[in-house]
């Protein structure tokens, strides 16, 4: 992402978890930690996807020390794609790693996702809470409602989408907030991977933030 990222690994439950870590500035307040999650592996998705990158580069400037993780069988991450099962796991186990870090336990946690990021997170975020674990916000782009069984989120998530998405259709996020009388945000204009909209997205996640 940048000459500041910090690539290492974790354990997790079939093997090695490849991370990246980036910080805030030195001199920006910390306010928290972030997690975020990226698009479908089998479809060329990675922790270094543009619309994942802008994620945490949005994130680590407000100021969330933020990490990113391959999803399995990608990059240098063990095991092989598990329909977003398995891939839940190894989340938890970085968010477990993520409040063992000094200073980290009690810090506020933002999950970020895109795509079938989306989908993951909104099951570790529910086995999280579950298990007694705080969330401060969430940010979900380009939803996976049409594709998978995205779960009900947190009513103050922030749901992002892009109007001529042709890959997960807006209808189909509609259907999905509607009975959560979860709001939408959309990008006019915008197709799913949000090409030359990025600087909207990151502008709609700093003004929520406001």
């Amino acid at each position: 992402m940048n000459a500041q990222t910090e690539k290492f690994h974790i354990d997790g439950p079939v093997g090695q978890i490849e991370c990246a870590l980036d910080r805030p500035d030195a001199g920006t307040p910390v306010r928290g930690i972030a997690l975020v999650a990226h698009p479908h592996p089998l479809f060329g998705g990675t922790m270094d996807n543009k619309v994942a990158q802008t994620l945490a580069r949005t994130l680590v400037q407000l100021g969330y020390v933020t990490y990113r993780s391959n999803f399995r069988g990608v990059g240098t991450t063990s095991g092989t794609h598990d329909n977003g099962i398995g891939e839940q796991d190894d989340l938890l186990e970085l968010l477990g790693y993520m409040r063992a870090q000094p200073g980290q336990a009690d810090m506020p946690l933002v999950l970020a996702g895109f795509s079938f990021g989306t989908f993951v997170l909104s099951h570790v975020a529910k086995r999280y809470q579950e298990a007694g674990g705080a969330i401060e916000r969430m940010v979900f782009v380009g939803t996976a409602a049409s594709r998978w069984e995205v779960a009900p989120v947190r009513e103050d998530t922030l749901v992002i989408h892009g109007e001529l998405d042709e890959t997960v259709p807006i209808l189909s996020v509609y259907d999905w907030a509607r009975p959560q009388e979860l709001p939408v945000v959309v990008i006019p204009g915008a197709e799913h991977f949000l090409h030359r909209k990025l600087h909207i997205l990151k502008r709609i996640i700093v003004d929520a933030w406001r």
